[in-house]
């Protein structure tokens, strides 16, 4: 019987089957090779995202915004349009960009290039792929996030110094979206599938107070949009660029990362129940 790495070890039952452990420590491996692949085939992809959220604020914030004056925060704090929309698209931006890469290129990757097999047949574990897969979806949420926020400095919509760690909060939000959305493409199978991802966003983009207050609804819808992961996004993003800061906003970072943790357990599960088992 051939000797085992110390990353392997025998099933039971199995007889001399070795088993990948679920993590080798490599995942900055994966996401360097998403990224270099990115750099070379998708790079118009990411600077339409970047741009498409500047777009909404141009033609909402500034355009529209003229027209509607001020709007009151959840907090009870009067601010241009513009600045109520522009955090918001700015999580927005990290959503779609995470969801991107997490959905559709995993789905390529996994169903057509066979591009995890190769991988999980060498040292790389199921939690290294789902890492490196994610990372690539913050670095690219990380890009999205400085240059919009420049925009919003330059045109004068941060309000307060905690717009600084506004940076980090996107981070966040990318982190969850990616790590749940990579989860829930593992267990797609056609492309009629994964419609229905888009079917899902669009609708959570428009209502998650993104362009006007949550209160503008009745009481029960408000309770199903506080349940959405892009409300809560909005609201502690919101919160740090217009200064309308406090404790409650932990809850929302709480709840990224549940989001986190839930989608890292499900994706490496189903990675290797899929490649390895």
């Amino acid at each position: 019987m051939t000797e085992l790495t110390q990353r392997d070890r025998v099933r039971p039952g199995a007889g001399s089957r070795p088993v990948r452990s679920l993590y080798a420590g490599n995942a900055r491996a994966v996401m360097l090779r998403g990224w270099r692949a990115t750099r070379s085939t998708n790079w118009l992809v990411i600077v339409s995202g970047f741009f498409e959220p500047i777009f909404y604020l141009l033609a909402m914030g500034i355009g529209l915004g003229t027209l509607v004056g001020t709007v009151t925060t959840t907090g009870g704090q009067q601010v241009p349009y513009a600045a109520f929309i522009a955090p918001a698209l700015l999580a927005t931006a990290a959503m779609n960009g995470a969801i991107y890469d997490s959905t559709w290129n995993v789905f390529f990757k996994m169903q057509f290039a066979k591009l995890y097999e190769g991988m999980l047949s060498t040292s790389l574990g199921p939690l290294d792929v789902a890492l490196g897969e994610i990372m690539l979806a913050l670095l690219r949420g990380a890009l999205y996030a400085v240059g919009f926020q420049l925009v919003m400095q330059v045109l004068g919509l941060n309000l307060s110094w905690w717009a600084l760690l506004a940076v980090p909060a996107v981070l966040l939000i990318a982190f969850g979206f990616a790590s749940l959305g990579m989860a829930i493409t593992s267990y797609m199978k056609t492309f009629q599938q994964m419609d229905w991802i888009n079917f899902v966003m669009l609708p959570m983009f428009l209502f998650s107070a993104t362009f006007y207050p949550i209160t503008v609804y009745p009481e029960w819808l408000q309770a199903v949009i506080q349940a959405l992961p892009l409300w809560h996004g909005v609201e502690l993003v919101r919160g740090l660029t217009t200064g309308d800061v406090s404790w409650g906003m932990l809850w929302h970072v709480l709840y990224y990362l549940v989001m986190i943790a839930i989608g890292l357990v499900f994706t490496t599960r189903r990675l290797r129940a899929l490649f390895l088992d």
